[in-house]
């Protein structure tokens, strides 16, 4: 099977495992009677698989270089349209994200997104937060915002670079090899132009008034995105709690953001009449006809593919007749959470791994928490901002519940025993 089927089906043998395998599923998900939560889950990873196709083929390419990174439009919406909208974001993420890593040099990093993007970037996390904010808020798409979740968790237990990797993304300019961009020019990704004021003038066509408030609603989206680059990495985290805590202070950022914007925002909306409204959330529904034209075509292989992965969202799914989810669960279970060796080689007592089960269940059980399944938008940029704020909250929550159980399995562990689990990560590239 190839590896671009197995990523799809990897997510799905999860769901076949908990209506198969019950007892085991319970112990590995603690899923409590409810599969399909963790099959939703897998479907980020499905339907991404068009969009990794294209942003492989344009980090292959090499065209873009990590310093690339400053100040552009992930989206392509100033440089002209790209075939796919993604492949630009995913190529600079990539480029960025394996430059310092020596993972046995492999292309593409385990850790990726499913539409070949990445959530950590060295030592920081989610280096395209306010783009993405805008971009969901604005124009209705929250893809790249759904994809972050279990498999950001799991890489902050689990980094995938070593500690002198990290550092080379911290190091002093003038120190550093020209390929590894620094912790501050990731953290600029997010600069992005701020709020596409002149797009929105231009589609309401704004009175005095209205013009003043949307300026009003452009300083405070501005001051949302200092916000969010305030909480960016300043040093290499060292340890899985030190990550955990910087994907916290980021996802904290992020909501403070979204609270300051939105008295701004609902000022100047509510300020508009019903066709200016309209018009205004037009541009969500332009956004989503410019990405439905790049989907595969009817009739196609991958359009087959997508559909068959969309089954997953569906109340009447039922995962017991997807015979070859069934034979990727096994592998896929030792692969994320290799919970022997890592008892093995810590020589964990009984406690601690009593204690190391629950680590892994509560994270495993953000799968359910944090699902990728794709909704239909808000109709209005006021609730999308609201559904956007309540998934940032939900993350944290997960985020938090994971780290109180990290906390709990490191409490009695000797500082030979953490170092042992602070190697697993890079182990896994090497």
């Amino acid at each position: 099977m190839s590896g671009r089927m197995g990523l799809a089906l990897a997510g799905a043998a999860l769901v076949i495992a908990a209506v198969l395998l019950p007892n085991r599923a319970e112990a590995q998900f603690g899923l409590r009677g409810g599969p399909l939560g963790v099959a939703r889950f897998a479907v980020g990873h499905m339907l991404g698989l068009q969009r990794l196709r294209h942003s492989r083929m344009a980090v292959r390419s090499g065209r873009y270089r990590s310093a690339a990174l400053r100040s552009q439009d992930p989206r392509g919406a100033e440089r002209g349209q790209l075939s796919n909208p993604y492949v630009l974001r995913a190529a600079l993420t990539a480029q960025a994200a394996l430059a310092g890593w020596q993972g046995g040099r492999r292309p593409q990093g385990w850790w990726r997104h499913p539409d070949g993007s990445y959530g950590w970037v060295g030592p920081v996390f989610w280096p395209f937060a306010h783009d993405d904010l805008t971009t969901a808020i604005i124009f209705g798409d929250a893809t790249s915002l759904s994809l972050y979740g279990y498999g950001d968790i799991y890489a902050a237990l689990f980094t995938p670079y070593a500690a002198p990797e990290l550092a080379a993304y911290t190091v002093p300019q003038g120190r550093r090899a020209r390929k590894i961009p620094s912790a501050e020019t990731l953290c600029e990704a997010s600069d992005t132009g701020g709020l596409p004021v002149n797009r929105i003038a231009s589609a309401v066509q704004p009175n005095e008034l209205q013009r003043t408030a949307l300026e009003e609603l452009a300083s405070a989206w501005n001051a949302a995105r200092d916000t969010i680059r305030t909480a960016c990495a300043a040093q290499a985290p060292a340890t899985a709690a030190e990550r955990l805590g910087l994907m916290r202070e980021r996802l904290e950022a992020m909501i403070k953001a979204t609270d300051a914007i939105e008295a701004p925002l609902s000022k100047f909306v509510g300020l508009l009449n019903d066709d200016q409204k309209a018009r205004l959330n037009a541009l969500a529904n332009e956004r989503r006809a410019a990405l439905a034209s790049h989907r595969p075509k009817d009739g196609s292989k991958d359009a087959a593919k997508d559909a068959q992965a969309a089954k997953a969202c569906q109340p009447d799914y039922d995962p017991r007749y997807d015979e070859n989810a069934q034979r990727q669960y096994e592998q896929l279970v030792q692969q994320q959470w290799p919970a022997a060796d890592i008892a093995s080689a810590l020589h964990l007592d009984e406690i601690a791994r009593a204690r190391f089960e629950v680590l892994q269940d509560t994270t495993l059980r953000t799968m359910q928490t944090l699902s990728a399944c794709p909704t239909e938008p808000a109709a209005t940029p006021q609730a999308r901002l609201a559904a956007v704020k309540t998934r940032l909250q939900t993350m944290l929550e997960a985020v938090g519940g994971v780290g109180d159980a990290l906390d709990d399995f490191e409490a009695d562990l000797t500082d030979e025993q953490k170092a042992g689990f602070e190697a697993i990560g890079p182990k896994r590239g090497a």
